[in-house]
């Protein structure tokens, strides 16, 4: 059978235009044998042609040696075969060259014509034979067996080997188009796998950046509390024990809270083993890893805007003076849009302790009919303030985890400088997102 592409130039490993070693010895074979019969058949032709012996055997063993290129030229066969068919020669070279013929690609308007001129030349040859040898030997078989004889034999020798390549064509075309077939889903398959990979490195990258985000919001704030609270109970401690003694209670508790959020979000992080993932099919890869880290911050209990309040709270016992305004009907939203609304504040009030300590900051959070909003603005810190005096580092990434949050649930989010001097953070979220 043949094959086709890359699969084709990797098997032909034949002589000329064989494709197998194998395929060029069984042809060298046939021809040899095809040759045989027509320098045999040649001693008879000989006589009744009145040439030499030898003229005939020759001319046999030319004409029966064309077989050898059925495989390239199957029509110079037949057509050989058929011009040496009224001198009663290449039997096996027509056989074999129908065969060959019909399991080509050709057309086969073409292998009908040929085989049709086959049959005629085998028709009279075989017919005349016949009437020969029944007039030679006397016999009264009747009139009606000469044709009969001349039509089954042209048809033995012409039908079958048609028959026989046109099934065999057949197959072989039916194989290669299921090997085609059978490439091209693995091509294709091939290709899934590596957008199924892409998918999961992208959705891995996109679970970190979500889980590094949360891990940003919940230690910043917190571990920024207790270090201007630090800060505040160094410049205490030895003229107002008390307020040492408050603020060192409020380090304690900033470091509680902060501890039970990261076990809380560890937690779920931590819940997915290995043999959950090991359930996943490759398809759902992507998706599987692209929803991680949404699970890890909506399965753990997050805040809300009710604890908005205490938030503020926080904030002005670190020595802010904050003021926090409420418009709008307050009513509940999806988990996500409230600890998005929360955690924008929160950063915000942060971004304030490590840049404008001191500053006066004002938290408006509105109630509207399809979304709500929310703005932090701090005005100019006093003179000598514009840093933090308890020297908190900044990572740079507060505000853009507060876009990416807000973004991501179809908001708007707007951060910069005031002409006053200070700082304004500003989001919408609309409330039917998530």
């Amino acid at each position: 059978m043949t094959t086709t592409g890359e699969e084709l130039a990797v098997a032909r490993g034949g002589p000329l235009w064989w494709s197998r070693r194998r395929s060029a010895v069984f042809d060298c074979g046939l021809a040899l044998l095809s040759a045989v019969e027509c320098a045999v058949e040649g001693v008879p032709f000989a006589r009744d042609a009145g040439v030499p012996v030898a003229v005939g055997v020759v001319f046999g063993l030319l004409a029966g040696s064309v077989l050898v290129v059925r495989r390239q030229w199957p029509i110079a066969v037949v057509l050989v075969a058929i011009a040496i068919t009224p001198a009663q020669m290449g039997f096996l070279m027509g056989i074999v060259g129908l065969y060959t013929l019909a399991a080509s690609e050709l057309p086969r308007r073409i292998i009908a014509s040929l085989a049709g001129m086959q049959l005629v030349g085998t028709l009279i040859v075989t017919f005349v034979q016949v009437r020969q040898g029944m007039d030679q030997g006397h016999q009264t078989v009747g009139d009606w067996f000469i044709p009969f004889a001349a039509l089954a034999t042209s048809l033995g020798l012409t039908a079958p080997p048609v028959l026989l390549g046109l099934y065999v064509g057949a197959r072989r075309r039916l194989m290669e188009s299921l090997r085609e077939r059978a490439d091209s889903l693995e091509r294709e398959l091939q290709l899934l796998a590596e957008r199924a990979e892409e998918r999961a490195e992208w959705a891995r990258g996109e679970e970190r950046t979500r889980i590094a985000r949360e891990m940003h919001d919940v230690v910043a704030h917190r571990v920024s509390l207790m270090v201007v609270h630090a800060a505040a109970l160094q410049a205490v401690a030895r003229k107002d024990p008390e307020k040492a003694v408050r603020n060192a209670a409020l380090v304690g508790d900033m470091g509680r809270q902060a501890l039970t959020e990261l076990r809380e979000m560890l937690g779920v992080l931590r819940s997915g083993g290995p043999r959950e993932r090991a359930r996943v099919p490759l398809e759902a890869v992507g998706v599987a890893a692209a929803a991680a880290a949404s699970r890890a911050v909506e399965e753990a209990e997050g805040p809300s805007l009710e604890e908005l309040e205490e938030l503020v709270g926080q904030s002005a016992a670190a020595g802010m003076v904050v003021d926090l305004s409420v418009v709008g009907e307050v009513r509940a939203y999806a988990p996500e849009i409230e600890q998005t609304a929360y955690r924008v504040v929160q950063e915000a009030l942060t971004n304030v302790h490590k840049h404008a300590a001191g500053a006066k900051t004002y938290v408006r959070l509105a109630h509207r009919v399809a979304e709500i909003a929310m703005q932090v603005e701090n005005e100019p810190p006093p003179e000598g303030g514009s840093g933090s005096s308890a020297g908190l580092p900044s990572g740079g990434n507060g505000l853009v985890g507060m876009k990416e949050r807000v973004v991501g649930l179809g908001g708007v989010f707007v951060s910069g400088p005031t002409d006053a001097g200070g700082f304004r953070v500003s989001a919408v979220i609309p409330s039917a997102a998530g």
